[in-house]
């Protein structure tokens, strides 16, 4: 059997694990991605972590064939090359992904390739998790920021300029107050993640009225739980912006199955039932049967996912 290390390089931690040709996570570690020491210090780390994989997978008897990269960030999958980057990870933009990976770890570059880790992410819950056994799957992961996927024929749907999954980024009637459109991380303003995600559930509490200014977004979550009204208002309001994103994005996209993730998605009933109402409440009604179902490998989905860049051909 065949081998891959699938890694996932966020903007926080880094992840790694030799994954198998049926999609097991054999074995995995962990460190922090050094993401204020800028583009070489974070490929020397990871490199090392993966070298590290290589050893136990050797002393293993595995056969790995090379290693898939899920990474924060536009990653140019032609190229291995990152694109741009959010300041999460400083000195990211312009870093030789791939190339700088292969010649720390002494592979061929061929041996390496990368995308953006939502697409590994997706790639990861189609393989084996939630949408396994469809021909088509959208993700869309809700946490610190809003992202998603297009899996089609088990290759993520990268776009011409790779930057496609950006589905934070487009305009939500939600993402408004008191007639202006909120601004976006991303500096434009109205867009979903503006009002979706789990920082934009805590501002919008604020916004609101809310009395404990400091709380993050579980504080938020942890209130509508103890019935505070603003508190509820701000999780409803961010949960149906969600809904009618991912159920706007269904419409174009007709998928097979719909796959909802991160953080979010984890907070249960208060958050996913007004998700889903909103989604499907916005189908078009040959769409009205679609499965809506949550994600299902948790923090393992984006290392399966990229080691199956390896175990397969090139995504498109």
């Amino acid at each position: 059997m065949m081998y891959a290390i699938g890694v996932d390089l966020g903007g926080t931690k880094t992840a790694a694990g030799v994954v198998s040709a049926d999609g097991e996570v054999l074995f995995s570690e962990t460190i922090p991605t050094l993401n204020r020491d800028g583009g070489d210090a974070i490929l020397d780390a990871t490199a090392a972590l993966v070298s590290s994989l290589f050893v136990r997978a050797q002393a293993a008897g595995l056969d790995v064939a090379g290693v898939g990269v899920g990474s924060a960030g536009v990653i140019d999958a032609g190229r291995g090359v990152v694109v741009s980057a959010t300041d999460a990870i400083l000195g990211w933009a312009g870093t030789e992904l791939t190339a700088g990976l292969a010649a720390r770890l002494g592979l061929p570059p061929a041996a390496v390739r990368a995308v953006n880790d939502v697409h590994t992410h997706a790639l990861g819950e189609a393989w084996t998790g939630a949408a396994a056994g469809t021909a088509s799957s959208l993700l869309v992961a809700f946490g610190t920021g809003v992202g998603g996927s297009f899996v089609l024929a088990g290759h993520p749907v990268l776009g011409h300029r790779y930057a496609g999954g950006h589905v934070g980024h487009f305009a939500s009637p939600y993402a408004f107050h008191e007639g202006q459109a909120i601004r976006c991380v991303c500096g434009g303003a109205g867009h979903v993640e503006a009002i979706a995600s789990g920082p934009a559930i805590h501002e919008a509490y604020v916004r609101l009225g809310g009395k404990e200014p400091a709380l993050d977004a579980r504080g938020v979550f942890a209130l509508a739980g103890d019935s505070d009204a603003i508190a509820i208002q701000a999780v409803g309001m961010g949960a149906s912006a969600a809904g009618q994103a991912v159920g706007g994005l269904a419409n174009i996209l007709d998928p097979e199955v719909v796959v909802v993730s991160g953080g979010l998605s984890d907070a249960g009933a208060p958050w996913w039932r007004p998700m889903e109402r909103a989604l499907r409440a916005e189908l078009l009604p040959a769409l009205l049967g679609l499965p809506v179902l949550p994600a299902k490998l948790g923090n393992a989905a984006a290392m399966v996912g990229a080691a199956r860049l390896v175990l397969t051909t090139t995504p498109s």
